[in-house]
């Protein structure tokens, strides 16, 4: 289906701004600078963007539905579950290398708890759940059996893991991100060898501590 008038009108805003960011800055770049170079009058980029943080997040939501698109067929082939993790987690570098230069302005705005590009911040509530669900898959068909306490909040954990590697990943200034790349190798590794000892019985105690810990850390994604 072919898109609308208004998602057009809105990809070209969101176009525009960021190579108005990229080129100026995200401080100097004003919402009437940003409708100019769209084409549109300034009312209308503020009907579709109330904010320039929320030109970021439209962005951040475009970055993520291709690296979900990205990863599915990756994940169709393969079955192990470091595999699984390495899939999900290389995906996500090949869909957001272009924009690497970029990525410390959109951590700026993401450090600050009150943003809408905060990870844990209630206005990226849907992304973080369907970044969480993309890995619940990665666990659900894989050959590894997943205790079923460990299972439900493993997707969590490990999306929390992605963000972090994202951060290492913006600070990573060599050739093809190959810092990053080695990062994410042997943590994938280290997590997947750790999943499978979990189902070992005298590894409960332990793992019911580490649970325990998950949940009381829950109250910094409300």
């Amino acid at each position: 289906m072919a898109a609308s008038k208004g998602e057009r009108t809105k990809e070209r805003i969101v176009e525009v701004a960021l190579e108005l960011f990229r080129e100026h800055g995200y401080d100097a770049t004003t919402m009437r600078m940003v409708a100019e170079a769209a084409g549109v009058s300034l009312g209308n980029a503020y009907y579709y963007f109330a904010s320039k943080d929320l030109l970021l997040q439209a962005f951040y939501r475009e970055v993520h539905e291709a690296h979900v698109a990205a990863a599915r067929p990756l994940l169709a082939a393969e079955r192990t579950l470091v595999g699984r993790l390495r899939a999900v987690m290389l995906a996500k570098l090949e869909v957001i290398e272009p924009y690497h230069r970029f990525s410390a302005l959109m951590f700026r705005s993401a450090a600050d708890p009150e943003s809408p590009l905060n990870p844990f911040h209630p206005a990226g509530d849907d992304i973080r759940r369907e970044g969480e669900q993309l890995f619940a898959e990665a666990l659900a068909g894989s050959s590894t059996k997943v205790p079923k306490a460990l299972a439900a909040e493993l997707p969590n954990l490990l999306w929390t893991y992605s963000m972090g590697i994202v951060l290492y990943w913006i600070h990573d200034r060599t050739e093809g991100r190959e810092r990053t790349r080695k990062v994410i190798e042997r943590t994938v590794e280290l997590i997947a060898s750790a999943i499978k000892l979990s189902s070992n019985p005298l590894l409960r105690p332990f793992q019911s501590k580490v649970l325990a810990l998950v949940r009381d850390l829950q109250p910094l994604r409300e």
